[in-house]
């Protein structure tokens, strides 16, 4: 009872808080195979990376497997910042710990900023001290045969302003801040009543907000509400093709009308409007190449969507508009990710990807990523000679 409350207060406080969330970073798509899906992931889940999209999904998944990402992110707004994700789990036999489908993983993820400094402010000589870091710890079990839960907890910290910014500027009148610790929390299910379908959720970065500075004003957490699908309508030994749509929406900030003119019916479609939506088609054939496609709009914070030129200015438009109005002028771009995977059954493989097109800015964002799942029941398979393509 006493965690049901604290997880309704903790919903409660982000949901009507100011609009602008800190830590971003804990929202960057860590894995490439997510990136190429525009994040559909929540109701798959099948990889290590569950534990940052889905935690319940570990439940599903056996023996030993990791994952390792890296990026050069969005060199196009700020130079040399780097990306780097990693997460592994363990599925331990019931002999061991006394229960079935038991799964813990850790995973930890890692932005490096230490430049953005030295381009924005000159500063040749200063040392790489700027970066953000996240790591968690994840426990998932099974309440039934189709159905999975999972709760993870992380340590995040922040190093958003080095010291020696304070000393090299002492006409901000500032002596320290710009560094920051706190903790958050992640709770995630999972519905598989067939091999075909899958339906999950999940809420990430509960938890009390950050504090830059020494009067102890807090930035609220990025708190997001993930709901997601996998449908598969194919699949046999030559081809299977996965269908993820996905409805993300950022809570911190629902609701948040300042001039209180908005009705709930106008807050509410604004807010419908304003959630991240995504479908992902993922086609695999013969277990050893995969295709990825990825539709993403965020009318938000301005990514994705379908961007149409009308008198010579750009509008940002979602489906629906496409699909109830009409005149919206000449198509400029759609938000699509992409991306592709070489790798041996769902055992092993190393994924490419990029989702460039989703930002009104020219820049590149390739990430890269070794996933394992089940390590040892891939060697094994290896040892045997196991050929997809011949079964």
């Amino acid at each position: 009872m006493k965690t049901t409350i604290l997880f309704v207060v903790l919903l409660a406080s982000v949901t009507f808080a100011k609009p602008q969330p800190g830590l971003p970073f804990l929202l960057i798509w860590p894995t490439a195979r997510s990136t190429a899906l525009a994040e559909a992931m929540t109701g798959l889940a099948d990889d290590p990376d569950a534990a940052f999209f889905n935690p319940a999904g570990l439940a599903f998944q056996s023996g030993i497997g990791a994952t390792a990402s890296y990026a050069s992110w969005l060199p196009g707004l700020i130079p040399d910042l780097h990306y780097a994700y990693a997460a592994c789990h363990w599925s331990p036999p019931k002999r061991i710990v006394g229960v079935d489908g038991l799964a813990v993983a850790l995973d930890v993820g890692y932005l490096n900023m230490s430049d953005y400094w030295v381009h924005t402010y000159e500063f040749p000589d200063r040392p790489p001290d700027a970066w953000d870091g996240v790591l968690g710890a994840t426990i998932s079990v099974p309440v039934s045969r189709a159905v999975g839960v999972g709760l993870k907890a992380k340590f995040v910290h922040s190093s958003l302003v080095p010291t020696w910014v304070w000393k090299s500027m002492p006409e901000l009148g500032i002596d320290a801040g710009g560094t920051g610790s706190t903790w958050a929390a992640d709770v995630g299910a999972l519905w598989k009543p067939s091999t075909q379908f899958s339906l999950g959720g999940s809420v990430a970065n509960l938890g009390p907000g950050i504090s830059y500075t020494s009067s102890g004003e807090h930035d609220p957490l990025p708190t997001v509400l993930r709901l997601g699908a996998c449908w598969t309508p194919v699949s046999n030994k030559y081809v299977r093709i996965n269908v993820l749509p996905e409805f993300d929406k950022l809570l911190v900030g629902m609701f948040f009308d300042t001039a209180d003119t908005k009705t709930f019916g106008q807050e509410l479609q604004t807010e419908l409007r304003d959630a991240w939506k995504s479908l992902g088609v993922e086609i695999t054939g013969f277990d050893l190449i995969t295709l990825r496609l990825g539709y993403f709009e965020d009318m938000s914070w301005e990514r994705g969507g379908l961007v149409f030129e009308d008198n010579d200015q750009e509008y940002r438009h979602n489906i629906y508009d496409i699909l109830t109005r009409s005149g919206l002028g000449t198509l400029k771009s759609i938000g699509l990710c992409w991306g592709f995977g070489i790798g041996y059954r769902d055992y092993f493989r190393f994924d490419v990807s990029s989702d460039a097109a989703i930002y009104d800015f020219p820049t590149s964002n390739w990430k890269l990523s070794l996933v394992a799942n089940d390590i040892a029941g891939g060697i094994r398979a290896l040892k045997q000679g196991h050929k997809p393509w011949e079964e």
